[in-house]
């Protein structure tokens, strides 16, 4: 199936809500065990939109969100050039390069916004991601130790960043 890398728009809000829940589920990947209700992302999203900071999602053919990236704004003057990435898929839509194509979207908008720094925490056991990243020049930054706790099990994750 054909997908596309499009900049978020409020007709994708639903499937986006649908596609972060489910990669909420899989409690491996992001900080949410489920999406917050629909209203609330709903407005998350608009919120998001307003910033102008990027947002992208990959939809399938149908127009169904297959997975997303954004880059936040990190709070305060003095950390205004720096923003904050993140990125899912769905399990369908994984190894195809979509990744890369949303990662690539983001870091453009990024710079073509004039941020100078994005950064990232990614999870010490997900090699897939920690990969492309590498690919696209971000470098290892640190380990936060016991960044998350799913289960009962504690997760490492590895700080990293890309500098302009």
């Amino acid at each position: 199936m054909t997908h596309s890398v499009v900049p978020t728009e409020e007709r994708h809000f639903e499937s986006l809500h649908k596609a972060l829940d489910a990669v909420a589920r899989e409690q491996k990947y992001l900080a949410l065990t489920q999406a917050p209700p629909l209203e609330q992302s709903l407005a998350f999203y608009r919120n998001v939109l307003s910033t102008g900071f990027p947002h992208f999602v990959a939809v399938d053919g149908t127009g169904k969100v297959v997975g997303w990236c954004d880059v936040s704004p990190v709070f305060g003057h003095s950390r205004a050039h720096i923003g904050l990435l993140g990125i899912a898929l769905l399990p369908e839509a994984r190894g195809q390069g979509l990744g890369a194509q949303l990662l690539q979207a983001a870091i453009d908008r990024s710079w073509a916004r004039g941020l100078t720094r994005i950064q990232l925490t990614v999870r010490a056991d997900n090699l897939n991601a920690k990969t492309l990243y590498e690919r696209f020049g971000f470098e290892h930054e640190g380990l936060v130790r016991r960044a998350s706790l799913i289960d009962g099990v504690y997760h490492d994750a590895h700080a990293m960043a890309l500098l302009r």
